[in-house]
Formats: structure tokens, C-alpha cells, sequence
């Protein structure tokens, strides 16, 4: 018999968090997050507790887990967008249709409970977390950032009654098509430079590059993302969150900054090294051995990630993302250890960052869905 719970126990929340990591053991696509970092969710003091409401579930059968699932009220987001919905995430269920029912009319029921009329997923607390279910590429390496499910979780979800509402692409960009293309990238960044007086920002290091430029990518990134789907304000929590994720890891050398005459940021591209390396099959956990590939990752990496990518709405119409597309069209060539570029997520209909990248040659292998339901 399948029973859901809520997760209150110290033992639940292990099995919660244990739960994806004995599902996938072996799959090699699969990348764990930090496990110290998802513990973070069940403190009291977590940085969205102060604009959500959250329920954890744990489904099990026999006294063994067999799935569970995360119901967010995001208030801010909907009193942005005079809204009443509920978000599931952390979806993760063995291959039996009863336990995801369960799991989700839980969810269902839950949020009906609290005056919610729709509910969507998967996504998270904000744009910040992982978004939508992986429904092409599940032979493609994954990475830190983006979800990776089994199969059928798509025939699953579809099956209760949820319907697409956004979709979301992967790319692989591998550089420009010839050196030509990269002498007229250079001459057209030049004449846009020039024409607007922009530049871009210097940093020694990744600690100088967040201190002198953080606030204002923060600043940039709430009036770009805006009307995007799925986001929601910048809060000073979360920017310390972003700010403690990436402190670490970002580097001048991979990322970009534009700024006008007056030292403001009017685009960015933030871009990190792949870390599948120093995860792939462990458990999330910082071991000896993970902290060693970790620092390889960060001084030889084979690949990166493109975090965030925002520009100023004002620039939007000037061409300015041909100058971060340079910089990365730039980072590629000058760093032959690196195989690609990963834009991690995109939302399909974004036509502006959709069409930067088809400057580049790239493999689009992989796709995300979020869903949604009425609830009335």
C-alpha cells in the first residue's frame, strides 16, 4: 500500500534528500546537487521562507520510499502577477503510475487547501533553482545547474491532466563558424562601442570582478528578467545566496561585463566551470576526493556553464549581446581545453537570447517542460 507523509522527522528529511541520490545511483548523466546546500531547505531561517509557504512529502510503500515531492506558494510572485498558484519541485518517483498520482494529488490537495486555483511545475523557489522536467537529452551529460529526471516522469505528469505551459532549450556552443566571422563580430562590436560608449569591465580576479560589479548585475538582472517566466524579485536574501553559489567559482576570465560611460552594466554574461566532473556519481557530499576534482574543475575545466545572460531592456534593440557573444565566441577559441559552452536553460520563445546563439555553431540536444494544471 502507498502512503504519503508529510516530511517531519529528522529521518524523513534524510530520506527526502537520500531519495533522488539511491534512484539514480549509477546513471551517468546524472549530477547530484551540493547535499549540504539541499539541506538547507528544512531551516527555519532559509532564505525564501520569508516570501513562501512550503510543504516536503515522502511516499512510501511498505515502510520503503518510493518518491516524493515539494509544494511552493510563492507570494511574491504572485502578488507580482496577481496570481494564486502553487509550484511543485523535487519531483522524483519510481516508475509506477499510482505513486505519482498520489504524490501529486497530495501536492493537488495541499494547495486547494490554501486558496490556490493553478498549480506548475517543476520549479522552484525562484529562477534561481532548477526549472522544468527534462524531456529530450537524457543521453546528454547534464550539469550543476539544470534537471535531469528518468524517462518517464513526462507520461507520468501528462497523464494527470497537466499541460505544457513553457518549454526550455539546452545549447552546446562550440565557437564561430571561421575566423572571419569572428573579424566581422569584432568590427561590429567596435562601431556599437563606439556608437554608445560603452566598454567592457575589468576585474583582476573573481573576488574583485563580484566586488565591484554585483550590485549592479543584480540590479540589471531584476529589470531584464522581469517579464520572463517563472521569476521573481531580487530579494537581499537571495542575493546573498547568488553571491555565496558563485563567489567561489566566477572568474574574469569566463565571464563578461559591458558597461556605459557612466560605469553601469547594461549586459553580462556570467559563465562558470563545469563541475560535472568533480560530482558525477557521488552523493553530493564534499569528500577528499570530490574537493580534489573540484579544484581541477576550477583550474582546468573541459567545459562551462553560461549561469546568467542579461541585458539592459534600453540596449535591447542596439546589438549589444553581439559584444557578449564575441566574448564568448573569444573565451572559446583562446582556451583549446574547452569543448563547449553549456547555455544550460533558455525559455524557447526568448527570442533575444534564442537568436545570440545562432552566431555560434551549436547542438541544441537538450529540452525542458514546465507544466501546468487548474485546480477548480
Amino acid at each position: 500500500m502507498i502512503s504519503v507523509k508529510e516530511v517531519r522527522s529528522r529521518k524523513e528529511r534524510r530520506q527526502f534528500l537520500n531519495f533522488p541520490l539511491d534512484l539514480y545511483a549509477g546513471n551517468p548523466y546524472y549530477i547530484p546537487p551540493m547535499y549540504m546546500d539541499e539541506k538547507k531547505i528544512f531551516r527555519k531561517d532559509y532564505v525564501y521562507n520569508g516570501s513562501c509557504d512550503s510543504e516536503f512529502w515522502l511516499a512510501t510503500r511498505d515502510g520503503k520510499p518510493v518518491g516524493r515531492i515539494q509544494a511552493i506558494i510563492q507570494k511574491d510572485a504572485n502578488a507580482k502577477n496577481g496570481e494564486r498558484r502553487c509550484r511543485f519541485t523535487r519531483y522524483e518517483t519510481i516508475d509506477n503510475p499510482e505513486v505519482a498520482k498520489a504524490l501529486l494529488e497530495t501536492a493537488e490537495n495541499w494547495a486547494r487547501s490554501r486558496g490556490m486555483d493553478t498549480i506548475q511545475g517543476p520549479i522552484g523557489y525562484s529562477d534561481l533553482e532548477k526549472e522544468g522536467l527534462l524531456i529530450e537529452g537524457f543521453e546528454v551529460p547534464g550539469n550543476f545547474e539544470t534537471t535531469y529526471n528518468m524517462p518517464y516522469y513526462q507520461a507520468q505528469i501528462e497523464g494527470l491532466g497537466y499541460k505544457k505551459e513553457v518549454d526550455y532549450t539546452g545549447s552546446f556552443l562550440y565557437g564561430p563558424e571561421s575566423d572571419e566571422t569572428l573579424e566581422e563580430m569584432e568590427q561590429l562590436v567596435r562601431f556599437i562601442f563606439k556608437r554608445y560608449n560603452l566598454h567592457f569591465g575589468e576585474a583582476k580576479n573573481g573576488s574583485d570582478f563580484m566586488k565591484k560589479y554585483a550590485g549592479g548585475i543584480f540590479d540589471l538582472m531584476d529589470k531584464s528578467y522581469e517579464g520572463l517566466y517563472g521569476t521573481v524579485p531580487f530579494t537581499e536574501g537571495m542575493r546573498k545566496l547568488m553571491m555565496d553559489n558563485f563567489g567561489l567559482v566566477i572568474s574574469p576570465k569566463y565571464s563578461a561585463i559591458i558597461l556605459d560611460g557612466d560605469n553601469r552594466p547594461v549586459c553580462f554574461g556570467l559563465a562558470i566551470p563545469s563541475l560535472n566532473r568533480a560530482f558525477r556519481g557521488t552523493r553530493g557530499h564534499i569528500t577528499p576526493g570530490v574537493a580534489l576534482r573540484f579544484l581541477r574543475c576550477i583550474t582546468k575545466p573541459d567545459s562551462q556553464d553560461m549561469c546568467i545572460v542579461g541585458v539592459d531592456p534600453e540596449y535591447m534593440n542596439r546589438g549589444i549581446s553581439a559584444a557578449l557573444s564575441l566574448a564568448i565566441m573569444k573565451m572559446l577559441k583562446e582556451n583549446p581545453n574547452l569543448r563547449y559552452a553549456d547555455t544550460c536553460i533558455n525559455l524557447e520563445d526568448n527570442y533575444a537570447i534564442q537568436n545570440q546563439w545562432k552566431r555560434f555553431r551549436r547542438d541544441v540536444p537538450k529540452r525542458y517542460r514546465c507544466y501546468v494544471k487548474s485546480l477548480v
